[in-house]
């Protein structure tokens, strides 16, 4: 356990308890230091009424969240949330209490919180108080809902998610009750904005054991994902597949770095399979066209949950180039590059890479790893993929007569010569091309 509090969260606490207050860091950083982890984020509770906190802090106070009890206390480079122990009224939008009713006791503050695991307080001095029996949750990996399931999700759907996502970070089991009631209590994420679905979901693909929640949640995931559902228990009929559609998903998943990008590409890859599903005359599955409505699938998906553009449209390139054949030729790699750059390319070896990997056969490993190896000899030589590395620039056009669009069209012209390897990335050459093509030359350099 680390129950070393950094030292500007202890002075809040020390000026606090000094003043006559009670005050204790709560909720999840007292359940990183309980797993030995560095909290990110600390928060601490207390007994003083928000204009008391005011008083203790002069000049160093933001009125945040006031209503809710809450005061930001500006210590050293970060501010610290500082509220005052509370009971929760009812929660009628389903995320936040309509008012809030401030208490003495500490325990009542806890009780209104989320899980036994974040419902613990420590101390300056490193005392630990645990009403609901947090701590043993803790030593146990177990995530459980204090006091009754269904009335902490009635409070707060996107606890739901959260359950979820601490199990798949932590690797925790959820209790069953607590499982049962998220069950019962799905259809409440209807309710919660987009863009909070989103941030707990990408944390939950994110985490080290994020697999078994896939497979054990995805009728609670289908409701803001309800293009999953038909993916579950879904026969390939394939000799290339020895999963169902969802677990193949799942372990692709798995086969990829932790990193958001990856984790999405993997999970919308082949969300397009269903739809495009075929039989043929001997009972073989196939899927025609998948990549192509995969994506358009994936994309209304993004949006759906507020992706940011730039991380959209590179998902999406690399969902609907997962299946594409490239050349394991110098030229054929080359083009490749040339089109998604190389760090798209660098993502999709590993795309292609997770998709074999969860298959039934992995003899395109040897494949890939030839495709990695011609893009290292590649660029071991130096060779040209792009308009930046091209040895010619619009400036050098324009000098030329080049006007407007036609010297992006040239550079582009250019630059597949050079990638193709009908020329050398040569500037005299490359201009040669150019100014005999301005001029209007006899005979065609391409």
């Amino acid at each position: 356990m680390k129950n070393v509090i950094p030292q500007d969260i202890a002075e809040v606490l020390d000026k606090l308890s000094g003043s006559g207050y009670e005050a204790w860091c709560v909720g999840g950083c007292v359940r990183d230091m309980l797993l030995g982890a560095d909290p990110q984020d600390w928060d601490v509770t207390t007994s003083a009424l928000p204009e008391q906190v005011e008083r203790i802090f002069p000049g160093r106070t933001i009125p945040t969240g006031v209503k809710h009890g809450t005061v930001t206390v500006l210590s050293g480079v970060r501010g610290i949330e500082v509220t005052t122990f509370r009971r929760d009224g009812a929660y009628l939008d389903g995320r936040h209490p309509e008012q809030v009713t401030f208490t003495a006791s500490l325990r009542e503050d806890l009780a209104r919180r989320d899980f036994t695991v974040n419902a613990m307080a420590m101390g300056v001095d490193g005392t630990i108080v645990d009403c609901w029996g947090g701590r043993e949750d803790l030593s146990r990996g177990i995530l459980r809902c204090v006091g009754e399931a269904d009335r902490r999700f009635e409070e707060d759907a996107l606890r739901i998610m959260r359950a979820l996502r601490f199990a798949a970070v932590l690797g925790f089991t959820i209790e069953q009750e607590t499982s049962d009631s998220l069950r019962r209590s799905r259809q409440r994420l209807r309710a919660i904005a987009a863009e909070r679905i989103y941030a707990e979901f990408t944390k939950l693909i994110c985490g080290k054991h994020m697999a078994p929640i896939l497979r054990e949640y995805p009728d609670v995931l289908a409701v803001f994902l309800p293009e999953i559902a038909p993916m579950v228990g879904f026969d390939q009929r394939n000799p290339h597949h020895c999963y169902d559609l969802w677990e193949h998903t799942i372990r692709a998943m798995e086969a990829v770095p932790p990193e958001a990008v990856l984790r999405y590409t993997m999970l919308l890859h082949d969300v397009g399979k269903v739809k495009s599903f075929t039989v043929d005359e001997k009972g073989v599955g196939h899927f025609y066209g998948h990549p192509q409505l995969s994506r358009e699938m994936g994309d209304a998906i993004a949006r759906r949950l507020k992706m940011d553009n730039e991380r959209r449209e590179l998902i999406l390139t690399l969902v609907e180039w997962h299946d594409r054949v490239i050349p394991r030729t110098e030229k054929g790699v080359a083009r490749a590059l040339r089109k998604l750059g190389e760090e798209r390319f660098r993502l999709l070896i590993q795309v292609k890479r997770a998709d074999n990997l969860a298959q039934a056969s992995q003899v395109f490993q040897k494949e890939i790893d030839r495709l990695e190896e011609i893009w290292a000899n590649l660029a071991a030589q130096s060779r040209c993929f792009s308009l930046r590395q091209l040895a010619v620039n619009g400036r050098d056009l324009m000098e030329l007569g080049y006007r407007g669009e036609e010297i992006g069209r040239e550079l582009e012209r250019l630059l597949d010569l050079v990638v193709d390897g009908a020329k050398a990335n040569d500037r005299r050459e490359l201009l040669d091309i150019a100014r005999r093509r301005k001029g209007g030359a006899k005979g065609s350099t391409f």
